[in-house]
This record gives C-alpha cells, structure tokens and sequence, in this order.
C-alpha cells in the first residue's frame, strides 16, 4: 500500500480487473489504483475470484449504467453471446437483480447448458437468431447486450429491438455500423469500455471500487457465482501464449485464469 492509500492496508486482498493504460496485464505484479479494486470475495479461492473483476465490471456497467436497470425493470432483455465470460457474469446480474426476461445466444449443446445454468430464462441460436425467437413468439425486445460479432447482427439487432429500446455493445468492428437502421424507431445505441474511468481518470473512477464490493457480497452471499471454467497452471510464456489461443479461439465457455499459486516473489 502507498503512503495516500485509504482504502486498504497492508495485507489486504483484494480483486480488480487493472489499468489499460498501465503495464502489467501479463505480469505477476501490478500497481493499481485504489479506486478501481475492492476486497475481495472471502468465499472464493484466488482463482475463482479471477475469473470475474473484468467481466462484471463490464457487465454491470452495461446493464445498470448504460440500460439503467433496477429491480423493477421489467421485459425481454437478449444478450448475444451467452456463454462467454461477459455473457455468462451478465445474465447472473440481470436474473438476480432485475424483473428482466433474459434471452441468451448459444449455439453449441454445452454452452446452452451453461447459459441455462447462469440463469437465462431462454436460450436461442444466434446463427438462427431471427427464426428461434420467432418461434418463441418473441418479435421484439427491449434492450439488447452484445458481447461479440455486432457486425454480423447489426441488421438483426436493428429489427428485433423495440421503438426506444436500447443496443450496447462491447465489441468493435472492422467496419462502420449503419446507425441509420435505428432512426425510426428512436433507438439509442452506447458502448461499453469497463477502462474508460481509468484510462481517463474520471471524477467517478471509484464507482468501480464500490461496483466490485457489492459484487464480493452478492459472491458471498450466494447470489452469484464465478464463472470459472479453465484453469491452466503456472505463469510461463508457453502457458500465456497458451490462454491466449484458448480465449481467441472463440469456444470459451465461462472463464479462463491462469493459477499463479506457485510464483513466489
């Protein structure tokens, strides 16, 4: 702990999902602000804590600040990308902590399980987007949350979404987006960057530290759980470059961590 550190003291463990502005991503130790971690679950081990500051960070923002969700939100919400780390994180906070209908994306038998187990009320194809909720009646939704491809279902996207619903999506794309498709129905349409408040060290940066304390309790309360999946052990340039392939590779079902336990200073 730093000489103006307030928050902690020496010994503390905490969790964070880091700085993208300041080394250290793949490195044993980092320096982190105080205001962008929090203590950490006591009911999870160090690598099943791992697996969620970054995600929840991200979906929680998306979800209560951008969707300005409550506890009595109430509708059909559809997160494209269900069983990623983002998705898999997002639909426990949005079945948890609001009245939404949670509609996920799966296309493969153990990553709709798995959709189905964070708590999706329904799962859905997103190759087949259009057709299987068509077949669940549903012909508009209220808000969507894309975590991947929003390129590939952009035109999709722009035709289930219902008048003044909201798009927000964490996923750049190679080619512009035709916000035109929005307009008629007064659509509004954010981006989610969990490292905006502390690439541009804005006067709300310590929201992120009081979004990661209510998580820890929501952990240890048994409201929510980590989305661990798959542990490789050890830090080495064979075993990073190993997560790396893993999580590009786009199967990933929940979260990938890297065990660290071993490393000794």
């Amino acid at each position: 702990t730093g000489s103006e550190v307030t928050l902690f003291k020496t010994g503390d463990r905490v969790w964070y999902a880091g700085d993208i502005s300041r080394p250290g991503s793949n490195s044993a130790l980092q320096l982190v602000d105080e205001r962008i971690a929090a203590i950490a679950p006591t009911s999870l081990s160090d690598v099943e804590a791992a697996a969620l500051p970054l995600t929840v960070i991200t979906a929680w923002e998306t979800l209560f600040e951008r969707f300005a969700l409550t506890r009595e939100s109430r509708g059909k919400l559809l997160i494209i990308g269900g069983a990623g780390g983002v998705g898999s994180i997002a639909i426990q906070l949005a079945r948890q902590l609001t009245g939404m209908e949670v509609i996920a994306t799966a296309s493969r038998p153990e990553s709709r399980e798995w959709c189905l187990e964070m708590g999706a009320h329904q799962v859905v194809n997103h190759h087949k987007l259009q057709e299987e909720l068509t077949a669940l009646g549903i012909t508009q939704v209220d808000a969507i949350f894309c975590t991947n491809a929003t390129a590939e279902h952009w035109a999709t996207m722009a035709g289930l979404i219902r008048p003044f619903g909201h798009i927000c999506t964490i996923a750049e794309s190679s080619e512009p987006w035709d916000l035109s498709l929005l307009k008629s129905k007064s659509v509004t349409f954010s981006q989610e960057f969990m490292f905006t408040r502390s690439l541009f060290q804005t006067p709300d940066m310590i929201e992120q530290h009081r979004l990661l304390g209510r998580v820890a309790a929501l952990v240890d309360e048994g409201v929510l759980q980590t989305t661990l999946t798959r542990t490789i052990p050890s830090l080495t340039p064979v075993t990073l470059a190993q997560a790396h392939a893993e999580v590009e590779a786009g199967r990933m079902v929940g979260k990938l961590v890297i065990d660290m336990s071993g490393f000794a200073n």
